[in-house]
């Protein structure tokens, strides 16, 4: 296959919304070190803006209590050291407000390890209470400038009837409508959102809703993965990613946009599957799924396209302590970088402005985006195809239109030899717990190494160079001139 870059044509400067959230489990495990040193690393290396997570209201939070008369009462102290810690690594929160503290809640039903409760309130006038106790004790703590640069989202995916929400549609929308007005009552300029659906559903719905009856919306929130749809005629994962089509999730992304419209739309959950044990999160597959996902939507008006998770500290089914068993993180529990940790650092790399690309003699895994700025060029390529289908080594020729000469073209890789750790601790016998001296050798593993190629000028404006690029792998070219 042959790319042809075009560097005096421009497309406009990128918009890294891919970097502008990152997910977490439920908020509880935000108080933990060991979790924020791994944020800490993630905003230093990769430059996250906002963290999300379930559960902010959750009872092992301990934000709202009866006392023996029968009155709410509340307690903020470990919302506020998660907040704390955040605006001291230069990250802000986008706050997902549940679930239902026991307090308030009408039934028992719950959901995961930590005992999320999914029932709707007993009282919609005490949930919007605590709402507006919480918005209130915010702006005072961090004043109104700061808590206005934050989202406020109502629930998460209330449209998967008694996973998340034991309720029904109307009865999400009512608990939407008392958290927004208790918001806006606070500070009309708090921005406040949902529906946080999975699917990418309840778009209208919810719009079509707040219309009708005055209530405010300032962003539309929902969730997608690749195989949503693929789910209703299999249960069972390898199949449904298998029969997902490759690069649909731009076209849903498009669907959504067009539905939102004119609010803005905020992807809170994206990954290859919704499976806290899947093994693609932890091979390089991720890594290319990862780059070939953001390059199709590269374009796209996004507010954010979170990534679910940073972290394998992750205790949704409860944590497990095998250093490499599926989990969504881009880190594992150990802090060690997965191939998905260091696409995310391979992305980052671009900056400046998009220019043009041709493309030759086109392979159906390969896609690729290149952009440039005063010092260098760089052009990231993937290859990737949903599982069981066909993907084979592409050799790839670069040619550079309108460079008169370049100083030095830098390889980096991530494929099943490169950046690849959970490979190594295979060939160590998949240790079930690691010793220090084994973590510190996957790091090392993990690291993308640089390797120099050689380029040859073709003209007096044109230079060429090319290089292979494995199945389910990516490579990253720096030119610098």
């Amino acid at each position: 296959m042959e790319i042809t870059i075009f560097l005096q044509q421009k497309l406009g400067k990128v918009n890294k919304f891919w970097t502008k959230c990152v997910g977490s489990c439920h908020a509880a495990t935000a108080l933990r070190e060991d979790w924020r040193n791994q944020l800490r690393k993630c905003r230093q290396e990769i430059g996250f803006e906002y963290v999300r997570f379930h559960g902010w209201l959750n009872d092992d939070m301990s934000v709202c209590f009866r006392n023996d008369e029968g009155k709410l009462w509340f307690s903020f102290f470990n919302i506020d050291s998660i907040i704390d810690f955040l605006l001291d690594i230069g990250m802000k929160p986008f706050i997902e407000l549940s679930f239902m503290p026991e307090a308030l809640a009408s039934g028992t039903k719950t959901v995961f390890h930590y005992k999320g409760n999914i029932t709707p309130p007993k009282s919609y006038e005490e949930w919007g209470q605590l709402v507006e106790e919480l918005a209130r004790h915010l702006v005072k703590r961090y004043g109104k400038n700061e808590v206005r640069e934050w989202f406020f989202e109502v629930w998460n995916e209330p449209n998967l009837k008694d996973f998340f929400w034991a309720g029904t549609m109307e009865e999400y929308f009512e608990l939407y409508k008392h958290a927004a007005f208790a918001i806006k009552k606070v500070d009309s300029e708090l921005k406040v959102g949902g529906p946080a659906s999975a699917i990418d559903a309840w778009i209208p719905e919810l719009k079509d809703f707040c219309a009708k009856n005055g209530v405010p919306i300032d962003f539309i929130s929902t969730h997608q993965y690749p195989t949503d749809l693929a789910f209703s005629t299999s249960s069972n994962m390898e199949e449904a990613m298998a029969k997902a089509k490759r690069g649909e999730l731009a076209d849903r992304v498009k669907k959504a946009l067009s539905e939102a419209s004119p609010l803005p739309v905020y992807y809170t959950e994206w990954n290859n599957s919704p499976s806290p044990r899947d093994p693609y999160h932890d091979i390089p597959y991720d890594a290319a799924f990862i780059v070939k996902t953001i390059i199709d939507i590269v374009d796209l008006p996004l507010g954010c396209y979170s990534y679910w998770t940073f972290t394998d500290i992750f205790e949704e089914c409860g944590q497990s302590s095998l250093p490499f068993h599926g989990g969504f993180g881009l880190l594992n529990i150990h802090g060690i970088p997965k191939p998905s940790y260091r696409a995310f650092q391979i992305l980052n790399k671009l900056s400046g402005e998009r220019i043009e690309i041709k493309t030759k003699d086109e392979s159906e895994t390969i896609d690729c985006i290149a952009t440039s700025n005063d010092e260098e060029i760089v052009l990231i390529v993937s290859n990737h195809n949903v599982p069981l289908s066909p993907i084979k080594t592409e050799n790839i020729k670069v040619v550079v239109e309108g460079l008169k000469n370049c100083n030095t073209v830098i390889l980096e890789r991530i494929d099943e030899y490169n950046a690849n750790p959970k490979r190594k601790w295979v060939e160590m016998g998949s240790p079930g717990y690691l010793t220090k001296e084994q973590i510190e050798e996957l790091i090392k593993v993990s690291e993308i190494k640089k390797e120099q190629i050689s380029c040859e000028k073709i003209s007096e404006k044109a230079v060429k160079f090319e290089f292979d690029i494995l199945p389910h792998s990516v490579v990253a070219i720096t030119i610098n001139y």
